[in-house]
């Protein structure tokens, strides 16, 4: 695909599965998932609070490892295993993100990989 570059940094996971950490398409990343997971893979068996600070960080390496940031994000899509999480959820995401309020989507599942409680993918500008 012309215009395209897969994006990888050891400073978030690795993809557990057939798939990417992002790709970038004229100028636009997209990230795959990011579930609690460290960089040397392993999961973070936390509350919502330690997942969700661990998705973000994983989501801001991998922006930055492509010369974005979170603060370029113009839309998040989050997945959470309970809706009981929302608020947790959004005080980290408020931590993350300051002033800067993406579009987003949250949206209960029944259950994410590793029976993870949060997944976040974004989209971004470089």
């Amino acid at each position: 695909m012309e215009n395209t570059q897969p994006i990888s940094t050891l400073n978030a996971p690795q993809a557990i599965g057939p798939y990417s950490q992002a790709y970038i398409y004229n100028g636009v990343i997209y990230t795959s998932g990011q579930i609690a997971l460290t960089p040397q893979g392993e999961f973070i068996d936390g509350d919502i609070t330690a997942q969700s600070t661990q998705v973000l960080n994983n989501l801001k390496a991998i922006l930055e490892s492509a010369g974005s940031s979170l603060q370029k994000v113009i839309k998040t899509s989050v997945f959470l295993s309970d809706m009981e999480h929302f608020n947790a959820l959004n005080a980290v995401y408020a931590e993350f993100f300051g002033s800067h309020k993406p579009a987003r989507s949250t949206i209960a599942v029944k259950t994410l990989p590793k029976n993870a409680l949060v997944e976040i993918e974004c989209i971004a500008v470089l």
